[in-house]
């Protein structure tokens, strides 16, 4: 009898790969296989991948660093990321134009958040409640009602999409479900208004952060308080989790950012360095940057492993407002309330672009998910879309008659929606 050596061969054995599936934005690979009887899912991340990209030489990378990947499913696999080339190639040079006009709520808008195809979005409001809508048909789906105060903080269960979190001035967080409206849970225990909130991606659990200096991780299934996150001495402003979900960042007025163990609730690391409020706080995609803005006019990059700064993005004459990564963390965007907004390079950290035009503070700002396009949002009244390589501004979406204070693309980059102090939401597509 021969003995066949052990490691890939043998780890193949024990795992059965199921089925591919493609994830364009970032560019991926999901991979479904099967050990000792239990399905799993695992990514390969092909964030480099570019129209030149040699795929052959890069399916034979992957082939040896992944057990999974035997040399049978070779071909399967190189045919994959050729789609996956494909589509980057095609590069969204999409015009917008106004497709309809919500007049949403009776009292001031507060937020307004996508599902990720961009089927339907939802609206938060002075008026206590949050209403979900159709993209398609401009149609209301549904009122969420029971808050009893502001409605502030909302958004979707992304990728999933079938429940929904609001976050009100009322001191509560609500579980709603997206189909039938029911509310689940109404999580209660914050001594102050919640101003922010996420969902973790595996859609387990909901961060809160309150004006009470906490934040807060809710269980789903059971609607129990996890952990109270204390740490901060001012109100916590901004919360994020990272891709694993492993991790979760806050930001808050006392001047400092701290990253989280979501698992234990324990303070892994705090980024001290800024010298007055934060403004925006988030990972890059693969988790090993973390990017802050402030009111101290700058944006720092930071080593999310060890919790050191690694650069100061300087540049801006007034207060960063919101700060964003491109989905590969290849760019980061700034937008300011001195009007501009800018892009700079995460390897270098210089300064690309200057995005000049708007006559007000931006207060908003995102890349589309190709990262070609840059979408802001401003008290000018108009939202912009600008060329994330030149910085030129490509298009003006105006029409509303007061301050945007929200915009986002959907999934595909196809359907921006704005939302203005004009208590209106536009559909452009």
């Amino acid at each position: 009898m021969t003995t066949k050596p052990i490691g890939p061969a043998l780890e193949s054995k024990k795992m059965k790969l199921k089925s591919f599936l493609l994830r364009y934005y970032p560019p991926g690979i999901m991979l479904e296989y099967e050990k000792s009887g239990e399905l799993k899912t695992k990514s390969i991340d092909l964030l480099d991948l570019g129209p030149s990209t040699d795929v052959s030489a890069l399916v034979e990378e992957i082939h040896q660093a992944e057990p999974l990947i035997t040399a049978s499913r070779a071909e399967q696999v190189k045919l994959l990321i050729q789609r996956l080339q494909e589509k980057l190639g095609q590069h969204s040079n999409h015009t917008f134009y106004l497709f309809k006009v919500l007049k949403a709520h009776i009292l001031p808008l507060t937020n307004v958040a996508l599902n990720k195809s961009g089927s339907c979005f939802i609206t938060g409001s002075y008026d206590r409640t949050c209403k979900l809508w159709d993209t398609a048909s401009g149609e209301e789906l549904n009122t969420l009602e029971g808050h009893r105060n502001v409605v502030y903080a909302i958004a979707f269960n992304n990728p999933y999409g079938d429940k929904i979190a609001t976050g009100s001035f009322d001191k509560t967080c609500k579980l709603w479900s997206v189909e039938t409206g029911q509310c689940y849970h109404t999580f209660r225990g914050h001594r102050a208004e919640i101003v922010c909130l996420s969902f973790n991606p595996q859609s387990t659990l909901v961060a809160t952060g309150s004006m009470d200096t906490t934040a807060k991780l809710w269980d789903i299934q059971n609607g129990e308080e996890v952990f109270t996150l204390t740490g901060h001495s001012a109100e916590i402003i901004s919360l994020s989790f990272n891709t694993s979900g492993d991790r979760i960042i806050t930001g808050s007025f006392d001047h400092t950012v701290i990253v989280w163990d979501a698992d234990t609730g324990r303070k892994v690391h705090t980024l001290i360095g800024h010298c007055a409020e934060i403004s925006s706080a988030l990972f890059n995609w693969d988790c090993s940057l973390i990017l802050t803005g402030s009111m101290d006019k700058t944006c720092m990059l930071w080593d999310a492993t060890n919790g050191k700064c690694m650069a100061t993005l300087t540049g801006h004459e007034d207060e960063i407002l919101d700060s964003c990564f491109d989905y590969t963390g290849k760019l980061i965007a700034t937008a300011s309330a001195d009007g501009t907004a800018r892009i700079f390079s995460a390897a270098t950290r210089k300064c690309i672009a200057k995005l000049e035009g708007h006559e007000g503070d931006i207060s908003k700002i995102s890349f589309n998910p190709q990262g070609n396009r840059l979408l802001t949002g401003s008290s000018d009244k108009t939202a912009r879309i600008w060329d994330a390589q030149t910085g030129q501004c490509l298009q003006v979406l105006e029409g509303h008659t007061d301050e945007i204070f929200s915009c986002a693309f959907n999934y595909t980059g196809n359907i921006v929606i704005t939302g203005s102090k004009d208590n209106t939401c536009r559909i452009w597509r």
